[in-house]
Protein backbone atom coordinates (compact mmCIF):
# COMPACT_ATOMS: atom_id res chain seq x y z
CA UNK A 1 0.00 0.00 0.00
CA UNK A 2 2.30 2.33 0.97
CA UNK A 3 4.57 1.93 -2.48
CA UNK A 4 1.82 2.65 -4.26
CA UNK A 5 1.57 6.12 -2.66
CA UNK A 6 5.35 6.95 -2.65
CA UNK A 7 5.84 7.19 -6.52
CA UNK A 8 2.41 9.44 -6.58
CA UNK A 9 4.11 11.52 -4.04
CA UNK A 10 7.36 11.67 -6.15
CA UNK A 11 5.27 12.39 -8.93
CA UNK A 12 3.59 15.25 -7.12
CA UNK A 13 6.47 16.76 -6.14
CA UNK A 14 8.35 16.09 -9.37
CA UNK A 15 5.66 17.73 -10.99
CA UNK A 16 4.82 20.60 -8.62
CA UNK A 17 8.87 21.66 -8.95
CA UNK A 18 8.91 21.27 -12.53
CA UNK A 19 5.73 23.36 -13.30
CA UNK A 20 8.16 26.80 -10.26
CA UNK A 21 10.81 25.93 -12.59
CA UNK A 22 9.17 26.27 -16.40
CA UNK A 23 6.96 29.50 -14.97
CA UNK A 24 10.57 31.24 -13.04
CA UNK A 25 11.97 30.69 -16.40
CA UNK A 26 8.98 32.17 -18.12
CA UNK A 27 8.73 34.81 -15.53
CA UNK A 28 12.58 35.62 -16.24
CA UNK A 29 12.39 35.14 -19.82
CA UNK A 30 9.95 37.69 -20.83
CA UNK A 31 10.78 40.04 -17.77
CA UNK A 32 14.18 40.55 -19.68
CA UNK A 33 12.40 40.42 -23.38
CA UNK A 34 10.15 43.18 -21.73
CA UNK A 35 13.05 45.04 -20.42
CA UNK A 36 14.83 44.87 -24.19
CA UNK A 37 11.47 46.21 -25.96
CA UNK A 38 11.74 49.25 -23.55
CA UNK A 39 14.84 49.83 -23.90
CA UNK A 40 14.18 49.51 -27.62
CA UNK A 41 11.37 51.85 -27.74
CA UNK A 42 13.04 54.57 -25.83
CA UNK A 43 16.40 54.47 -28.29
CA UNK A 44 14.06 54.50 -30.80
CA UNK A 45 12.14 57.84 -29.56
CA UNK A 46 15.43 59.65 -28.59
CA UNK A 47 17.03 58.64 -31.88
CA UNK A 48 13.79 60.52 -33.52
CA UNK A 49 13.71 63.26 -31.13
CA UNK A 50 18.07 64.11 -31.65
CA UNK A 51 18.91 62.51 -34.83
CA UNK A 52 16.32 62.60 -37.02
CA UNK A 53 14.13 65.77 -35.54
CA UNK A 54 11.18 64.06 -37.03
CA UNK A 55 9.10 60.65 -37.33
CA UNK A 56 9.32 58.90 -40.37
CA UNK A 57 6.61 56.34 -41.50
CA UNK A 58 8.95 53.47 -40.77
CA UNK A 59 9.54 54.86 -37.51
CA UNK A 60 6.06 55.32 -36.46
CA UNK A 61 5.31 51.69 -37.21
CA UNK A 62 8.26 50.24 -35.63
CA UNK A 63 7.02 52.35 -32.53
CA UNK A 64 3.82 50.23 -33.13
CA UNK A 65 5.60 46.77 -33.46
CA UNK A 66 7.35 47.69 -29.63
CA UNK A 67 3.87 48.46 -28.71
CA UNK A 68 2.41 45.41 -29.69
CA UNK A 69 5.44 43.18 -28.48
CA UNK A 70 4.97 45.01 -25.38
CA UNK A 71 1.26 44.39 -24.90
CA UNK A 72 2.09 40.16 -25.41
CA UNK A 73 4.41 40.49 -22.60
CA UNK A 74 2.26 41.97 -20.36
CA UNK A 75 -0.57 39.93 -21.17
CA UNK A 76 1.46 36.50 -21.02
CA UNK A 77 2.39 38.25 -17.13
CA UNK A 78 -1.82 38.62 -16.32
CA UNK A 79 -3.30 35.90 -18.03
CA UNK A 80 -0.14 33.05 -18.23
CA UNK A 81 -1.53 32.76 -21.36
CA UNK A 82 0.05 33.95 -25.39
CA UNK A 83 -2.43 34.99 -27.56
CA UNK A 84 -0.98 34.21 -31.43
CA UNK A 85 -2.92 37.28 -32.75
CA UNK A 86 -0.67 39.74 -30.82
CA UNK A 87 2.22 37.44 -33.28
CA UNK A 88 0.23 38.09 -36.33
CA UNK A 89 -0.34 41.55 -35.51
CA UNK A 90 3.42 42.05 -35.41
CA UNK A 91 3.60 40.10 -38.31
CA UNK A 92 1.26 42.45 -40.17
CA UNK A 93 2.87 45.39 -39.01
CA UNK A 94 6.53 44.44 -39.89
CA UNK A 95 5.23 43.89 -43.51
CA UNK A 96 3.50 47.05 -43.60
CA UNK A 97 6.49 48.80 -42.73
CA UNK A 98 8.79 46.85 -45.46
CA UNK A 99 5.97 47.64 -48.02
CA UNK A 100 5.79 51.02 -47.43
CA UNK A 101 9.71 51.44 -46.84
CA UNK A 102 10.28 49.80 -50.20
CA UNK A 103 7.65 52.02 -51.61
CA UNK A 104 8.80 55.24 -50.78
CA UNK A 105 12.40 54.22 -51.66
CA UNK A 106 12.13 52.71 -55.15
CA UNK A 107 9.01 54.60 -56.40
CA UNK A 108 7.92 51.83 -58.78
CA UNK A 109 5.58 48.93 -58.90
CA UNK A 110 7.50 45.90 -58.30
CA UNK A 111 6.19 41.60 -57.73
CA UNK A 112 7.95 42.10 -54.26
CA UNK A 113 5.12 44.71 -53.60
CA UNK A 114 2.55 42.26 -54.54
CA UNK A 115 4.09 39.50 -52.56
CA UNK A 116 4.28 41.62 -49.63
CA UNK A 117 0.89 42.78 -49.81
CA UNK A 118 -0.53 38.72 -50.41
CA UNK A 119 0.99 38.24 -47.29
CA UNK A 120 -0.34 40.80 -45.25
CA UNK A 121 -3.94 39.44 -46.77
CA UNK A 122 -2.96 35.71 -45.43
CA UNK A 123 -2.35 37.12 -42.19
CA UNK A 124 -5.38 38.62 -41.95
CA UNK A 125 -7.15 35.52 -43.16
CA UNK A 126 -5.07 33.70 -40.46
CA UNK A 127 -6.66 36.12 -37.58
CA UNK A 128 -9.99 35.97 -38.69
CA UNK A 129 -9.72 32.13 -38.74
CA UNK A 130 -8.17 32.19 -34.70
CA UNK A 131 -11.17 34.75 -34.04
CA UNK A 132 -13.62 32.66 -35.31
CA UNK A 133 -12.16 29.16 -33.94
CA UNK A 134 -11.31 31.03 -30.47
CA UNK A 135 -14.90 32.39 -30.39
CA UNK A 136 -16.57 28.42 -31.27
CA UNK A 137 -14.37 26.09 -29.68
CA UNK A 138 -12.90 28.19 -26.46
CA UNK A 139 -9.87 26.82 -24.55
CA UNK A 140 -10.89 25.21 -21.25
CA UNK A 141 -8.01 24.66 -18.80
CA UNK A 142 -7.87 21.22 -17.00
CA UNK A 143 -5.61 19.86 -14.45
CA UNK A 144 -2.97 17.69 -15.73
CA UNK A 145 -4.29 14.76 -13.69
CA UNK A 146 -7.77 15.57 -14.26
CA UNK A 147 -10.11 12.27 -15.91
CA UNK A 148 -13.45 13.86 -15.12
CA UNK A 149 -15.00 14.72 -18.23
CA UNK A 150 -16.87 18.36 -18.50
CA UNK A 151 -20.47 18.82 -17.72
CA UNK A 152 -22.90 19.44 -20.27
CA UNK A 153 -23.55 22.85 -20.50
CA UNK A 154 -20.03 24.18 -18.49
CA UNK A 155 -17.79 25.20 -21.83
CA UNK A 156 -16.82 28.63 -21.06
CA UNK A 157 -18.42 31.27 -22.79
CA UNK A 158 -16.76 32.54 -25.75
CA UNK A 159 -16.22 36.13 -24.45
CA UNK A 160 -14.20 35.04 -21.38
CA UNK A 161 -11.81 33.07 -23.56
CA UNK A 162 -8.62 35.32 -22.64
CA UNK A 163 -6.58 33.25 -25.67
CA UNK A 164 -9.25 34.97 -28.43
Amino acid sequence: MSTSKRPNRLEALLDRFGNYAVEAFHYIALFIIGCMVVWSAIHTTIDIFTVKSYATIDDILLLFIYLELGAMVGIYFKTNHMPVRFLIYVAITALTRLLISDIQHNHKADVSQLIITGSILILALAILIVRYASWNFPSVIREKHQTRPLEQGKTPRPEDDELA
